[in-house]
């Protein structure tokens, strides 16, 4: 997504600014000055720049593709398929993918992605009254992303919490090891 840099704002315009503008009767009281009109042009001519940048960028990354394909013909270019827990949930508007890569979270249109080094804790909670699972992705940057699946009924609830904990405990890395590995390092030095 490109995000263009500086004012983005213009003067408004019309009926809720002037209350004297009436549509196609009269023009509105503000007219842009020169200078909203010269940071448009910037702006263009850096968009331009940038894109024209791109395309530089996207004919080298093709040439470097064709090449790696060249070589790749003799690999297949399918992933082999991981034996392992899948979690996956969804609803009319929400899913939630759990496996080898990490956690998907999808809402709508909105799509979020979380490796399995990129995620600090999952939480999941079920609504006390009705039919609504919370899956909440924490990072150790301490912001948190829930996500709600309505279930059509709540006998999912546990289904979902097995299978949920089954993929947490065969990728998620939580630093239990690194503690349990502390701990007895620590016995056998008591114990001489």
């Amino acid at each position: 997504m490109e995000q263009r840099i500086g004012s983005g704002s213009r003067p408004l315009e019309g009926a809720g600014f002037d209350p004297a503008f009436i549509p196609g009767l009269s023009s509105p009281a503000s007219v842009a000055p020169e200078d909203v009109k010269k940071e448009d042009a910037a702006e263009e001519a850096v968009s331009e720049r940038a894109v024209s940048e791109k395309t530089v960028l996207e004919t080298a990354r093709d040439e470097t593709s064709e090449e790696a394909s060249d070589e790749a013909e003799t690999e297949p270019d399918e992933e082999a398929p991981v034996d392992g827990p899948v979690f996956e949930a969804a609803d009319r508007r929400a899913r939630i993918v759990a496996d080898h890569k990490g956690v998907r979270l999808s809402l709508d249109d909105q799509e979020c992605e979380f490796r399995w080094d990129e995620i600090g804790a999952v939480e999941t909670e079920t609504a006390r009254f009705g039919k609504r699972y919370t899956v909440t992705v924490h990072t150790p940057d301490r912001r948190w992303y829930p996500i709600e699946i309505e279930a059509t009924a709540r006998s999912r609830f546990k289904e979902w919490d097995e299978q949920l904990d089954a993929v947490l405990d065969a990728y998620f890395d939580d630093g239990a090891e690194e503690a349990d590995a502390e701990a007895a390092d620590a016995e056998e030095a008591d114990v001489r």
